[in-house]
């Protein structure tokens, strides 16, 4: 019978891995939680309008890379290839915007069918902050800074920002027409894929990665040029904002994104840590989507990480200092002969209520064996019953870091490792590494 495996883009996280997962996670939680933002769930599957109106129907990501399917009501569903749109979507239909602006964070998992490459899978995983009702360029700022603080906490290096106006709808307008007779006029020089975006989606030639294409765009007209004067003074402010704030940025006018619902500020952090793939977030402003989507007209900005190549930056830099380590016990329990195997599972029970981390082993095995195991968990302590035990009323408290074992009533036992567990919290019994 053939061997069964995940589908090509859709990795396994093993154990091992989520050590670093979930410490990303925590940070990400204690930092979202001192800028004042609540947590919104939405579901995986949607409608595949919600995309096709939101995200744009000529992006790559509606045309090429979305996973989508008919249901049994022979409903067009999607998988969702980003977060922003259904955030929105979840917002207009229970009403949250009548309660004032939304200050908001999602984590999950997203879907895009594209070659698969470090740090990039069809199945990924992104952190999202989105700012609903504020329209005021302090609040790209803001959303920047939460951004910046996050990978600063996280001890990202070699950080850089990359800034743009993409200004509003009527700016953009105005800059497609001269795009587009610029780019016709040079057709023959483009690659195959921007030509065929001239009529659909020109200003994502912007960012092709044809060097080719990149050469012949050195000299094509900049959209700043065809900024209003309220764009560039609101651009401006957001700039004012991030030098208050001490983040340095670098103005990239080819920086366009790749939904088409950006408007105004659009922003790359990038770190030179990661090689060719150096963007780490990337989000902006959104003003025109909530009325897209059948809502009112509402500011809103907001950005988000892919949480696959933050692990693999992290991963490659930060295990030689101690971040990443995976999740130990504080006792390790073994236990050998049936009627101690059976106090050992109420003595796990009890320690666990109280507080305890605590490993069960359930293999039977001689003592030395499950001593072994118990080392290499690297509990602080193990508790060691037996037949003999059982007939003294004792348990065994065996210190796995230092030389020394005392001979507990099993209550005493669980007295003492809580006790010593309350005074310090969780996991205080094991040595700083």
């Amino acid at each position: 019978m053939e061997k069964l495996q995940s589908l090509r883009g859709m990795v396994d996280l093993l154990p091992e891995q989520t050590a670093l997962w979930q410490q990303v996670e925590a940070c990400a939680r204690q930092q979202f939680r001192r800028a004042a933002l609540a947590e919104i769930r939405t579901p995986i599957l949607e409608t595949t309008e919600l995309f096709a109106r939101g995200i744009g129907a000529a992006t790559d990501v509606v045309g090429k890379e979305m996973y989508t399917f008919e249901d049994r009501s022979q409903r067009s569903c999607t998988l969702r290839p980003e977060g922003t749109a259904s955030v929105v979507r979840a917002v207009l239909q229970h009403g949250l915007l009548s309660q004032g602006p939304q200050r908001l964070w999602y984590g999950g998992p997203m879907f895009r069918y594209e070659r698969p490459q470090a740090g990039r899978q069809r199945q990924f995983h992104q952190l999202g902050v989105e700012l609903l009702g504020f329209g005021d360029p302090r609040s790209d700022a803001e959303a920047i800074a939460i951004a910046w603080d996050l990978l600063m906490a996280l001890g990202i290096g070699s950080l850089s920002l990359e800034l743009n106006s993409l200004g509003d709808a009527a700016d953009r307008a105005l800059y497609r027409e001269e795009l587009v007779q610029w780019l016709e006029a040079r057709r023959h020089q483009l690659d195959p894929e921007a030509q065929a975006r001239i009529s659909t989606n020109p200003l994502r030639i912007l960012d092709s990665k044809s060097t080719d294409t990149q050469a012949v765009l050195a000299e094509a007209p900049l959209l700043a040029d065809s900024l209003s004067e309220a764009s560039r003074q609101r651009f401006n402010r957001v700039r004012q904002a991030l030098d208050q704030l001490g983040i340095p940025y670098q103005l990239n006018p080819r920086l366009v994104r790749g939904l088409d619902y950006y408007t105004h500020t659009a922003f790359e952090i990038t770190s030179a840590e990661l090689g060719a793939q150096a963007t780490v977030c990337g989000g902006g402003r959104y003003d025109g989507l909530v009325e897209q989507l059948g809502g009112a007209p509402t500011p809103a900005v907001g950005w988000a990480i892919g949480l696959e190549r933050l692990v693999l930056l992290l991963s490659t830099t930060k295990t030689s200092d101690g971040l990443v380590q995976g999740p130990r016990p504080d006792v390790y329990l073994v236990s050998r002969g049936e009627a101690a195997e059976l106090q050992a599972l109420a003595l796990a029970q009890q320690l666990r209520r109280g507080g305890c981390a605590v490993d069960l082993d359930l293999s039977g095995a001689a003592f030395a064996k499950q001593l072994k195991r118990a080392d290499r968990s690297g509990a602080p302590w193990a508790l060691l019953i037996g037949d003999g035990e059982i007939d003294q009323g004792v348990v065994i408290l065996k210190n796995l870091r230092h030389s020394g074992e005392q001979r507990l009533d099993p209550q005493g036992a669980v007295k003492m490792l809580l006790a010593e567990l309350c005074d310090a919290g969780p996991q205080s019994l094991a040595p700083q590494t």
